[in-house]
């Protein structure tokens, strides 16, 4: 089998024509998609624009930096949705949480089988590709233990795009869910006071600091989430933060998920993307079948387990859990335990069966 082609490093300078081009095209692809009432336009058009042209040969960058930013301000937004009533409710998702478990079980065991049998890859690229924990972590981890990075990042990152673009679309053609324009109220820029723009932003830089000093996970997400989740719970602030901000973060989000392709031309990349996506379709199966029991089990909102449960990242699922008006944090509650269980016992798994190249 032909080997992917690498994806393009990560500049050590800022190139500045990547980075606009990037922009301006994500931001031409989620008008494009708002003009065609889509939801989630400003990510998913963004996504998809950038998408088809990093694959077609386009120079399309943008910083990490930048996309950690942006997500900062997603999770002050996600700790404002933990209202003392959900603190209230947690007691209620014991049962989805222990499910959880069985989920990231199953769906990386069928994933390793599935890679291993039908794609043909060896064993330490099969189980870290199958992991449904985040994409660098996994590509990190797999590399470490010398499974082929190049296409345990391009399966994860088509994994992400299948499940980020085919859930709300799914929710807008079969259960009439509304787009965010409509999901939520709009917060103008002047909406804010200056003070709580000032709290905001130290709930962004403080708690995305905090966060990788000791390790965590998304660091640049949970961070942020829980530290506005303490000052919205003890009233320092009732304030979330602008719509326009919001969109932004989305276009952001969305062209850098697009940029995860640079370096994978389709005619190359074509084969792995296609197990890539049959895996995604698979989980997202298993988390339906799975929502379903949850649902008559505890009497949840079948749209929160879906998307609770959906095999997407964290980042991605919660902004489409605030722009469908589902509670997302419940949502971001369950990803958060799924990349911290994932993360956490997936290398120690490994090394359990003793898996080798």
């Amino acid at each position: 089998m032909a080997d992917d082609t690498p994806p393009a490093p990560e500049p050590r300078t800022f190139q500045l024509v990547p980075f606009l081009t990037a922009l301006t095209l994500g931001t031409a692809g989620g008008a494009l998609f708002a003009w065609a009432k889509l939801p989630l336009p400003w990510m998913l058009g963004a996504m998809t624009a950038v998408t088809i042209a990093a694959m077609g040969g386009v120079r399309v960058a943008l910083p990490s930096w930048l996309r950690s930013g942006f997500i900062t301000i997603l999770g002050v937004m996600l700790g404002a949705s933990f209202t003392p009533s959900v603190i209230a409710r947690m007691g209620q998702w014991s049962v989805t949480l222990i499910a959880l478990i069985l989920w990231a079980a199953l769906n990386g065991a069928l994933g390793f089988v599935y890679f291993r049998r039908r794609a043909g890859y060896d064993p330490v690229t099969s189980y870290f590709a199958a992991s449904p924990g985040g994409l660098n972590e996994m590509t990190m981890v797999g590399g470490h233990f010398g499974g082929d990075e190049r296409r345990i990042s391009l399966i994860h990152a088509t994994r992400v795009f299948v499940t980020v673009f085919t859930i709300p679309i799914w929710y807008r053609i079969q259960q009439g869910f509304t787009s965010s324009a409509s999901a939520s109220p709009n917060v103008g820029l002047a909406d804010v006071a200056l003070a709580d723009y000032a709290v905001l932003a130290t709930c962004a830089i403080i708690g995305a600091i905090g966060a990788q000093r000791i390790g965590l996970p998304a660091a640049a997400v949970l961070g942020p989430m829980l530290l506005s989740a303490l000052v919205h719970l003890l009233g320092v602030t009732d304030s979330t933060p602008p719509t326009l901000i919001i969109s932004a973060a989305q276009v952001a989000i969305g062209a850098a998920l697009g940029c995860r392709f640079v370096g994978f031309p389709l005619r190359q990349a074509g084969a792995t993307m296609v197990h890539g996506a049959f895996v995604g379709v698979l989980m997202i199966a298993v988390t339906v079948v799975t929502s379903v029991g949850l649902a008559a089990l505890t009497n949840l909102p079948l749209a929160a387990i879906v998307l609770a449960f959906a095999p997407g990242g964290l980042a991605e699922m919660s902004l489409v859990a605030l722009a469908l008006a589902v509670d997302a944090a419940f949502v971001a509650s369950h990803h958060i335990v799924r990349l911290i269980l994932v993360v956490t016992c997936a290398p120690l798994v490994f090394r359990w069966l003793g898996l080798r190249r």
